[in-house]
């Protein structure tokens, strides 16, 4: 396995990607091990460079905050193929443009009834519930990532006024819809699940659908945007998304 000298941690990106095995059927490619703007641009240049010229027998592309795991046919490929070919891939990645980011917009209800843990957020950092809202829909956020449940968006540039560690014990069930913040890390519960993320609201616009031709409606890449709304304009999104 590659494991060329990086630079410090101070570095994010690194110099030359880091490979490892995934499994039987998958090779990891490191690009450093935080997460940055930078190191996920080169990730989603990556795979949109892959996704053009897909090497013999890679079967699927996975991106995450600070790598791309590669699925492989071992009937077809290896990673002593692999790792030279997709080497050179990322030595060229230099003049790749990006894809323009679709920018979705997202109804939220900031309500304590649907976010039970909203005052709780709000005490810890000395702010009114109305300015955690305020801050928490202020940026657009990155989708960095998609993962733990069908279409669960992990999302970038959360406010630092608003980082709040994950609860010491998680819940068995959190409602589908369900806006969490964890940490330095805020995202959208798609379906019913135990979590342990600090809940500030419920969005009513479903995120994983199986009866949708596009199942998943967020996507690595993506810049997603929270606009809040009141519970009445909550309710009649709900019955107009069920």
């Amino acid at each position: 396995m590659n494991r060329t000298q990086n630079p410090p941690k101070e570095y994010p990106l690194y110099d030359t990607p880091e490979f490892r095995l995934a499994g039987d059927r998958g090779l990891l490619m490191a690009f450093g091990e935080t997460i940055d703007p930078g190191i996920n641009a080169r990730i989603r240049a990556m795979a949109s460079h892959l996704s053009r010229e897909l090497p013999q027998g890679v079967e699927e592309i996975i991106p995450t905050y600070c790598s791309l795991i590669l699925v492989y046919d071992p009937a077809e490929t290896c990673p002593d193929i692999l790792i030279p070919e997709l080497t050179a891939m990322n030595d060229g990645l230099d003049d790749e443009s990006l894809p323009e980011p679709e920018v979705v917009e997202l109804p939220v209800c900031y309500h304590p009834d649907l976010g039970p843990d909203l005052l709780h957020v709000a005490e810890v950092h000395g702010l009114t519930p109305e300015a955690v809202v305020d801050i928490h829909t202020k940026p657009l956020y990155p989708v960095y990532m998609i993962g733990f449940t069908p279409g669960f968006p992990y999302l970038g540039g959360l406010d630092e006024r608003l980082h709040t560690g994950r609860l010491s014990s998680p819940r068995t069930h959190v409602p589908a819809g369900s806006v969490g913040i964890a940490n330095n890390q805020t995202g959208i519960y798609p379906i019913a699940s135990p979590g342990g993320w600090q809940l500030i609201g419920q969005c009513p616009v479903k995120l994983f659908d199986p009866d949708r031709e596009n199942p998943i409606l967020l996507k690595a890449g993506s810049l997603l945007k929270f606009r809040a709304v009141s519970m009445d304009e909550f309710v009649s999104l709900k019955e107009e998304n069920r």
